[in-house]
């Protein structure tokens, strides 16, 4: 990995208006946590999977995800500075790999912090570890394969809403033989796996949610790295 890299890459993230865009999400689920609770209509697990699974793990996460993934080097796609980057004598995989690094803390940041003082609000601090990690795994997956997404597609914020909306959003509900392609699934089985409570719940087990999550991380970091390799001076795909 490069350092300066990194350190460019996190500036230019955390510093643009983009970034704006991920505070309501965490409002909302905070707030909505909040009135779960002290409303007290419902029991816990009525409302907990739906609240950290549903829009916490099905939502906030992955659309976390695509913002920051798809801006980490497709930015620098779209305004043509990649062309300084791909002259320099590094190795794309080192490019990618320091792009991911950035786009995976961020992402896992972003999501796990609000996600488990959602959880401590809920009274559950087994499930703020559970989702800790869990964030992580899936912030990891979601941050490579929506990396390589920039690279492959002229469009990969609306690439990538469609495969949030119907496969791990649509698909996956009505298809269970899905869930295992699913990296939600896979976040929130780990959730459930360390949390052990009725907030949350999941059908996986935490060997198969590793195993694919690792498969999604893989394939989008190497597609990601051969694609940047096709790429000529002027910043286009031969």
């Amino acid at each position: 990995m490069n350092p300066t890299i990194i350190r460019l890459t996190a500036r230019a993230l955390l510093g643009r208006r983009r970034v704006l865009l991920l505070l309501p999400m965490p409002v909302i689920l905070i707030g909505l946590t909040l009135l779960a609770v002290l409303s007290e209509d419902e029991p816990p697990d009525e409302w907990g999977p739906l609240v950290f699974s549903n829009l916490g793990l099905a939502v906030i996460l992955p659309l976390t995800a695509l913002i920051i993934g798809s801006s980490a080097l497709g930015l620098e796609i779209d305004d043509g500075t990649i062309t300084h980057l791909i002259t320099k004598p590094l190795p794309r995989s080192e490019i990618i790999l320091s792009k991911l690094l950035v786009a995976w803390l961020v992402t896992a940041v972003a999501t796990a912090v609000p996600l488990a003082a959602a959880a401590l609000i809920a009274g559950s601090g087994s499930l703020a570890v559970g989702l800790v990690v869990g964030s992580a795994l899936g912030a990891l997956a979601y941050s490579a394969l929506f990396l390589a997404l920039s690279v492959m597609s002229k469009r990969p914020v609306a690439v990538g809403l469609v495969y949030i909306v119907l496969w791990e959003n649509l698909l996956v509900s009505f298809v269970d033989g899905a869930r295992v392609f699913s990296i939600r699934q896979h976040a929130t089985a780990v959730a459930d796996a360390i949390g052990d409570t009725a907030l949350i719940s999941s059908t996986l087990t935490v060997a198969t949610a590793v195993i694919m999550s690792s498969v999604f991380a893989v394939a989008g970091t190497v597609g990601a790295t051969r694609r940047l390799r096709t790429f000529a001076l002027t910043g286009e795909a031969n």
